[in-house]
Parts: C-alpha cells; structure tokens; sequence
C-alpha cells in the first residue's frame, strides 16, 4: 500500500471536495480518483460517496480516516527519529490570519535554514478550531492567540507576544478621546468568532460601551483599510504587521491598563517535533524579528 494513496484519502476527507483536494496535491482529478479506487481495492472498503461538487465519506472512510491520521503521526515520528539530529518529514502547523502574515515568515525561514528536510504544511484559521486541531493531532502545532482556561498538560505552551488593545481611528478623528470614538462612531469590529475578537467585545461590556456596529471581520489589515476609508473605528490588538498602516490611519491607546491579547506556539508534550519547537523559539533571530515586529 502506498503511504501516499493514504495520505490522498486524507486530504480529500479534509476538503470535502475532490477538485480542491487535487489543487492541494497538485494533481488532476482524475489521477486522484484512481488513488482513491486502488486504496479502496486493497482495504475492500468504499471510503467515500459523491454528492455533487463534494465528497461525503462512508461509515467505513470514518473508521479508516482515524486509523490513516495515526498512520500518518507514526510515519512523521519515524522520519523524525531516524534523522539523526537533523529534522526530515512533513510537518503540519496552523496558523491564525496576522500572525501568517507577521510572524510566520521569520519562522518558516530559520525553520528551511536549520532543517531543510522539512517539509511544512500550513493551515490558516481562528484559534479556536487550529486548538482543538492540535489537541485531536490534525496539527503538530499552532500559532494562536493563548485561550482563556488553563491549557492542559498534555499540551505545551510558549508565549511570543503580548499586545494590548488599541482604537484604530481615521486620522482627522485621532484628537477626540478613543472611548468617545467607541461610542459615538460606526464599529468595525473584530470577529467575535475569534478569542481575540471576544476580548474586544468583553472590554465594550465592561466599559458600557454599546457601539453602531457597521461591519464584522477577522482580517486586522482589512480592518485597517476600511478605517482608513472612514467607515468607522475597531477596537483591536497592536498586532505584527508585515507592512505600515494606511497613512490615513491612526493607533489610539486605551486609557488605563489596556486588555492584552497573547500570541504564542502550541503543539502536544509528545510530539516528535519538540526539540525542533524549542529550538526554533528559542532562536535568536526568530524571537527578534517576532518581538520586534
């Protein structure tokens, strides 16, 4: 059986779409069918239905997917421990939107530089679904906003940054108070879906804030935009950016002890890219690029 036909399998069952799982592996649809035939041929199991554009997978697939995903984690851990110092496999690594853009790049350039064997396949999405992806080993790791409840032993957690809460603000509004723009200006808020867009939200309760909601978003650099535009005011974290804010753009502090949102690596305890986690946060040149951001 080829690793590869069960390594197929599992990435249409992630995409729910035969075309889209194709694009992602860079072969045509058609090739990608005949691996899911063959793969079915050996197991005598049909792994998964049709229905219109997307794919739904048999109760057999279900059962198969757990064990595949296993058999993907022991594959990666062999590679890992039979690379003698050096790192070699795929490596799977969530991420949340503006750390891909402000983070991850000073990341991924140590990661190929130390441990070229590498081979990382990046996820984007909220923090909330890139946890529990770690917690169930979809992912090996994730960089995401640190929750609200204590993270679990089992899981590993290192801070990298620290950003409190500030009123972005078209500059020809940037004299008035930034709690009396909250209150009287349309809102473009953070997508409360996120747990850094919840903290927003929290801090708006807290000061009795009850604003014009105009527009709700999770992309901060969108958000900058439409400030910019004069649609309004966010309330969000001084978060890294690749690039500078709009000029028409101004960042407001908080009075008082702002709210901060935390960003950070998470990955499992026993994972067999630990060493590679630590060695990589605890780079000099990673952690400078990311804290200075």
């Amino acid at each position: 059986m080829e690793t590869r036909f069960l390594d197929s399998f599992v990435t249409i069952a992630e995409c729910g779409s035969m075309a889209e799982a194709a694009r992602r592996l860079n072969v045509t649809p058609t090739a990608l069918a005949q691996r899911v035939h063959v793969l079915e041929d050996e197991l005598g199991v049909k792994l998964i239905e049709r229905s219109g554009r997307t794919v739904q997978l048999t109760e057999g697939g279900a059962r198969v997917l757990a064990r595949a995903r296993h058999f993907q984690r022991e594959v990666r851990e062999l590679k890992a421990s039979a690379s003698e110092g050096a790192f070699a496999g795929e490596l799977r690594l969530g991420t949340i939107s503006t750390a891909l853009t402000g983070m991850l790049p000073a990341m991924l350039a140590t990661l190929a530089a130390r441990h070229p064997k590498v081979d990382v396949y990046i996820v984007a999405d909220v923090s909330r679904l890139l946890y529990h992806q770690v917690i169930s080993e979809a992912l090996d790791a994730a960089l995401i906003i640190a929750p609200q409840f204590a993270i679990p032993k089992t899981l590993v957690w290192r801070e990298l940054r620290s950003e409190p809460l500030v009123v972005l603000a078209p500059t020809a509004l940037a004299h008035l108070p930034p709690l009396e723009l909250l209150a009287t200006q349309p809102l473009i808020r953070y997508d409360r879906n996120n747990w850094g867009g919840q903290l927003a939200d929290q801090y708006l309760q807290e000061q009795q804030i009850f604003p014009r909601e105009r527009f709700e978003l999770d992309v901060l650099d969108a958000i900058a935009l439409l400030v910019e535009r004069g649609l309004g005011v966010s309330l969000v974290p001084d978060w890294p950016r690749a690039w500078p804010l709009p000029a028409g753009v101004a960042i407001l502090a908080l009075p008082g002890e702002a709210p901060v949102r935390k960003l950070g690596l998470l990955w499992r305890a026993r994972s067999p890219f630990s060493r590679l986690f630590e060695e990589l946060l605890d780079s000099s040149e990673t952690v400078g690029e990311i804290v200075g951001t």
